[in-house]
């Protein structure tokens, strides 16, 4: 087993004010998704949510706004899942509630460094 990243992207819509219940049930789906998983016994890490509002520090020492300011896209949350290979991490990543939004998500291998 190797531990996997799951980056989730989306594009923020600043029309989009959502209702109580629509957080409810988008919050359900999240859980529900990651309680499946975890039934798997393949939940190293249930992660978290992030902020809208990011900067990046370049090597140059400038500052941009967000890791991707030319399309605003962001990285709105992350978890980390055991699996036996980024193919099988895929198929844990089928059904995650960004999808349904139009996002998307990004698969890393962890490394793993000895005396680290």
């Amino acid at each position: 087993m190797k531990d996997f990243m799951m980056l989730f992207h989306s594009e923020p819509d600043p029309d989009f004010n959502p209702t109580p219940a629509q957080i409810e049930e988008e919050v359900k789906a999240w859980q529900d998704w990651m309680d499946g998983i975890g039934a798997q016994g393949k939940l190293k890490n249930p992660g978290e949510a992030l902020g809208f509002e990011g900067k990046t520090m370049h090597a140059d020492g400038t500052i941009t706004d967000g890791p991707y300011a030319e399309v605003k896209e962001i990285v709105g949350g992350f978890m980390i899942v055991s699996a036996v290979s980024i193919e099988e991490t895929i198929q844990l990543s089928k059904g995650c509630p960004v999808l349904s939004s139009g996002g998307k998500v990004e698969i890393r291998d962890i490394m793993v460094l000895d005396g680290m």
